[in-house]
């Protein structure tokens, strides 16, 4: 019944093509192409971009330089560094506790001993602003004090306790009372490259004439911070080494100190960058009269020699 309705317009269609629109003739020859939705090419898709109001606002200066950015500038001490009580020989030989411990105090005694506390770590912590310290100078924290510091107004070195070459579990404030020392403190092979800028031998033969026309007042002393077990460890099998490349009489001088060395140590004489060598002009009575870091720039050699000369023809005449 459906056969004669469905062949005559058929029959029209290919009889007649003409009489078809050119729409209807593309959608007959291929069908698909008016299921698909138009799409537009790469190039012409918008941008996605800020609103205008996250713009920031025109500078009237230029940005700086990348590597300009953060620059720390060292600057002379300006006024003695130390802590005001004299180090005691078993202090620090543990990592010291977080929180201070206030049981057993009234209330009254409880506020007044904080209070004490906090006076002190905000009046002796010179470097609080030194905390920024950047790739400058090979992390050089301060420029050396030209003059040695005067021993009324001089500050005191603190007790590092560890092992030497010679024996376990010493302290450097029986090494360091009643002489004049030079002390070395660094915690890498980079720091210690940088401490022989100013007392190596190859660099500075003054300094150990002086050492060697002096033997009874003058010292060398290191301190090897050494916090890592696993570098500690290292160090330990290879004392030997150490040993063979030092006289006998300077094993107890070297000192290696895995624990506590506090921030409230570091903020106070200075030792803000773990990586960089630091050295110290300490008196007979472990009073610090000049200190230096990084590399020897300028004059700082020669001010140490000079320091370190007064020092012990002071402390010979005692």
């Amino acid at each position: 019944m459906l056969q004669p309705r469905i062949a005559v317009p058929l029959r029209r269609m290919i009889l007649n093509p003409a009489s078809i629109c050119l729409r209807c003739q593309t959608r007959l020859a291929n069908p698909t192409i008016a299921q698909l939705r138009p799409a537009r090419t790469f190039t012409s898709t918008r941008t996605l971009r800020r609103p205008a109001t996250d713009a920031k606002p025109a500078k009237s200066t230029p940005d700086p330089d990348p590597k300009d950015e953060d620059i720390f500038i060292p600057k002379p001490l300006g006024r003695p560094i130390g802590f005001k009580s004299p180090p005691q020989p078993g202090e620090n030989a543990s990592n010291p506790k977080t929180k201070k411990d206030y049981s057993g105090m009234t209330m009254s005694q409880r506020n007044l001993e904080k209070r004490k506390d906090l006076v002190e770590k905000w009046g002796t912590n010179y470097f609080r602003d030194f905390k920024n310290i950047r790739k400058y100078r090979s992390g050089k924290t301060f420029m050396a004090n030209p003059r040695i510091f005067k021993k009324d107004a001089a500050l005191y070195f603190p007790n590092f306790h560890g092992d030497t070459l010679a024996e376990k579990g010493a302290d450097t404030t029986n090494v360091l009372q009643g002489r004049v020392s030079v002390v070395s403190v660094y915690s890498s092979q980079w720091g210690l490259s940088q401490v022989e800028t100013f007392t190596a031998k190859s660099t500075n033969a003054e300094l150990h004439k002086i050492l060697a026309q002096h033997p009874g007042v003058a010292q060398m002393v290191d301190v090897n911070i050494e916090e890592n077990s696993m570098k500690a460890w290292i160090i330990a099998l290879f004392q030997w080494r150490l040993k063979a490349s030092k006289a006998k009489e300077d094993w107890a001088r070297y000192f290696v100190v895995r624990k506590g060395v506090s921030e409230r140590i570091r903020e106070t004489i200075g030792l803000l960058n773990g990586r960089v060598g630091y050295v110290y002009l300490v008196d007979q009575d472990c009073k610090i009269r000049w200190a230096g870091s990084g590399d020897a720039e300028g004059s700082e050699m020669d001010d140490l020699n000079r320091g370190f000369a007064k020092l012990v023809a002071d402390a010979a005449v005692q």
